[in-house]
């Protein structure tokens, strides 16, 4: 049996502090200015991105389809999980693409 220490606590909550003051201490000037610049830079190339995500989901909408109709006309007893899994995947990415656009565009 692991038993923890109350120190280590501490010490990271330390650690965390003190990077913490040295991130505000370099936040200034020429750092400050390409934060600014990767900003910009990842908001420009964004659209491209998620077209591809788009893209990735076609490819995910169409192999799914596939997959289901085949073990459906197998007459494979899961194809309700099979056709569960891929509309959830399909759900996933379309919600991690929309939250993405939510973010990263003004």
């Amino acid at each position: 049996m692991v038993k923890y220490k109350i120190y280590s606590l501490r010490t990271l909550l330390a650690i965390v502090v003190m990077l913490n003051a040295a991130a505000a201490s370099l936040a200034t000037g020429s750092v400050s200015s390409a934060l600014g610049k990767a900003d910009t830079e990842v908001r420009a190339s964004f659209e491209p991105i998620s077209r591809i995500g788009y893209g990735v989901m076609a490819v995910i909408g169409v192999v799914g389809a596939i997959s289901v109709f085949g073990k459906w006309t197998n007459g494979d007893p899961d194809t309700r999980k099979a056709a569960g899994n891929w509309f959830g995947a399909l759900i996933f990415a379309g919600i991690i693409i929309f939250v993405l656009k939510a973010v990263f565009t003004v």
